[in-house]
């Protein structure tokens, strides 16, 4: 009887904690559990797994009483980034014993992504202006569990008219009934009074389910006043009426649809080495290289690098320095290999990065000035050869001054914003980064000789505030990474978007073979809306 057992790891304490168990399933080697474990998805947290498989020899919860199979560990990003979000590992952990292997599968819950476009006119509303025609609009109230209602939608107001056509509105269904499609959605009819003190025409109800199957014909609803209808006035039919004349669904297409789809994550680094960063063979140098720890430059690679690398399949990463001057003839250099290879920049993984990066500061001399241009055209210039959605490119720089180069890292950016690619900026040290601000685009959308840019492509963050003031290096590297990738999906999406990208195709299922393989179904839950 085997049982597999789910472990996640905490971010601050690293302890693993039991997450859930599958079901137990009888006398085979190659059991195909059932049983879903649905967790939270991050792409900017690196998510640590364990998986344990255990053949049950009693009854007892006690997994110290049982046998042990073997185990694997892995990312929940690793199994996301894997093709078709299917990732198989061997099992290890009983020395000198081969112990089979474990297929896991990562499925996204749709959790309700669909978005519908809607449009209503007005037929013989009741008139409230003494003067004139009415103004009408609606409001839409989506019902709560309690029984009260809260407001999702508002139209805009038609003037002068008792038979307005309101313009069509697209809202997520999750905002319209909170998922449930059968849940109450009441909308008011006012007049527009500009003191603000509209006029109530009437109300009607309605559901997601039911305008949902009025996409092939029109649907006329009621106005009533319970004021008016509670008179028992003979006369009183209604306040007019309201059509819904168009009703299209659409679904949202997520981050994820992308990655299962085939979309690669391709990363490159790009390192400061001027001289302002300090002697490198000094404590005092930003990148001293202590036998003890990490420095800030090391810190945010290996943060950026170690949860990037998942979806990245051959996991070869482009590693760039500037700013230094390189043997043997001291030429400055703004866009230099770390491995030494200007035909070939690619390092294996983020060790090997890191190694790079190490070698480099042994054979280069921090010189100047800090030009970011450069390194941004280089990531540019792949970025624009493939624009079909199958790869997406993230550019990571770190640096720990004031920018030189500014009017071209702008033009730069204004380029790249109608490519494929992010740049994450970590200014690290205890500079002012007012430029490096600027170039985020949060407060004002980055331009150069008069064009914007397309979309917001940078993300700066100063490493200093993200530190862990106790000394947790972990902790510190987490917070780093969680809040400079966070926007990376949203990035990524608008690019897809704006040039009408879908997703590719899905691999096809996966059928069993006869060698010994242990497949939990791992399932992935929405957590960002």
């Amino acid at each position: 009887m085997i049982v597999c057992v789910l472990y996640t790891q905490g971010i601050a304490n690293r302890e693993w904690r039991e997450f859930g168990r599958t079901e137990v399933i009888d006398n085979t080697l190659n059991p195909d559990f059932v049983r879903k474990f649905i967790l939270d998805y991050f792409f900017e947290e690196r998510q640590n797994l364990r998986f344990d498989l255990y053949d049950l020899d009693c009854k007892s919860d006690n997994l110290s009483r049982h046998d042990f199979l073997g185990q694997a560990f892995c990312t929940l990003g690793e199994i996301v980034g894997s093709l078709g979000s299917r990732l198989e590992k061997p099992l290890t952990g009983i020395p000198g014993k081969k112990c089979g292997t474990i297929i896991v599968r990562a499925e996204e819950v749709s959790n309700c992504r669909e978005s519908v476009m809607l449009q209503f006119c007005g037929n013989k509303l009741d008139k409230k202006d003494f003067f004139g025609k009415s103004d009408p609009f609606l409001v839409f109230y989506r019902s709560n569990e309690d029984g009260s209602y809260t407001i999702c939608h508002k139209t805009e107001v038609v003037k002068n008219t008792l038979d307005p056509v309101w313009q069509a509105f697209k809202i997520p269904v999750r905002a319209l009934c909170n998922g449930d499609y059968d849940r109450s959605i009441k909308v008011e009819v006012y007049d527009w009074d500009r003191d603000g003190g509209h006029d109530f025409i009437g109300e009607f109800s309605t559901s997601y389910r039911e305008m949902s199957r009025s996409q092939s014909q029109f649907h006329v609803y009621e106005v009533l006043n319970p004021k008016k209808k509670g008179k028992k006035k003979k006369k009183y039919q209604n306040s007019g009426t309201v059509t819904l004349l168009s009703c299209l669904v659409d679904t949202e297409l997520s981050f994820l649809d992308y990655i299962r789809g085939g979309t690669q994550i391709n990363f490159t680094v790009a390192i400061d080495f001027t001289a302002s960063n300090g002697n490198p063979s000094q404590p005092t140098s930003l990148h001293y290289m202590s036998p003890y720890q990490l420095n800030d430059y090391a810190m945010a690679l290996r943060a950026v690098g170690e949860i990037i690398q998942d979806y990245d399949s051959d996991k070869m990463f482009p590693a760039l320095g500037f700013g230094a001057k390189l043997p043997p003839d001291g030429r400055v250099s703004h866009e230099f290999a770390l491995n030494g290879n200007p035909q070939n920049p690619y390092c294996t993984g983020i060790e090997g990065v890191m190694e790079a990066y190490y070698q480099s500061l042994k054979s280069v001399r921090l010189y100047g000035p800090t030009h970011f241009s450069p390194v941004i055209n280089h990531v540019a210039r792949y970025a624009s050869a493939v624009t079909d959605g199958s790869q997406y490119f993230i550019l990571l720089i770190i640096s720990d001054g004031v920018i030189t180069d500014m009017a071209q890292t702008k033009e730069s950016i204004v380029n790249a914003s109608s490519l494929p690619m992010s740049i994450i900026i970590v200014g690290v040290g205890p500079a002012e980064f007012d430029e490096m601000i600027e170039l985020d685009g949060d407060e004002e959308r980055i331009s150069s000789q008069g064009r914007y840019a397309e979309r917001d492509i940078v993300q700066f963050v100063p490493f200093r505030d993200y530190i862990d003031r106790r000394g947790n290096h972990i902790l510190s590297m987490a917070r780093l990474a969680k809040e400079v990738l966070a926007e990376i999906p949203d990035q990524f999406l608008s690019y897809m978007r704006t040039r009408g990208i879908k997703p590719g195709p899905l691999p096809p299922p996966y059928t069993p073979c006869p060698p010994p393989a242990i497949n939990p179904l791992l399932t992935r839950r929405v957590s960002r809306i």
